[in-house]
């Protein structure tokens, strides 16, 4: 049997406290953008690579609030949150050169919510033929890049956009 190796999950699933901090505060708080992989900060939200994504330059857009219900998202915040989710779209076209995308949100944990209580957007690139075998029959996503490399491409297109 072969062994495909992935490092970078056992921080998620050590995390002891995980039900009770919330990545999506905190993330914000640290000093260092490229080691949180926080590509871009608004005046109410903010954009970044999911550190366990479904594919290659999968982006998360979320406000700084701690704002579990949709409905209590402001005008403001809300506005800046589709501008990100547009910004995130055209930065991955011109970035990884997706053929599509899924962008959604997953309300509560019965509805998917990897994060709860943290409203957010998922920004996710599609190619033909992204999910192969591995992913049916050995339950397993392969990535054809490391993070930190998908994050410095990332952030070095972004300058040309904004």
């Amino acid at each position: 049997m072969k062994k495909i190796w992935a490092p970078w999950r056992i921080q998620y699933i050590l995390q002891a406290d995980k039900d009770k901090c919330c990545i999506l505060c905190d993330k914000p708080k640290e000093i260092d953008d490229e080691s949180s992989y926080i590509l871009y900060r608004g005046k109410y939200n903010f954009i970044i690579l999911n550190a366990y994504p479904y594919t290659l330059g999968h982006l998360m857009v979320a406000p700084y609030r701690h704002i579990g219900n949709l409905t209590d998202i402001d005008d403001s915040e809300s506005k800046e949150h589709l501008d990100l989710v547009k910004l995130c779209v055209r930065l991955l076209t011109a970035g990884v050169k997706p053929a599509g995308f899924n962008i959604g949100m997953n309300l509560s944990r019965v509805a998917g919510a990897g994060i709860e209580g943290h409203i957010h957007t998922h920004i996710v690139p599609r190619w033909n033929g992204d999910h192969n075998f591995m992913t049916v029959v050995a339950d397993t996503r392969v990535l054809s890049e490391a993070l930190a490399e998908t994050y410095k491409k990332l952030k070095t297109c972004l300058a040309g956009l904004i």
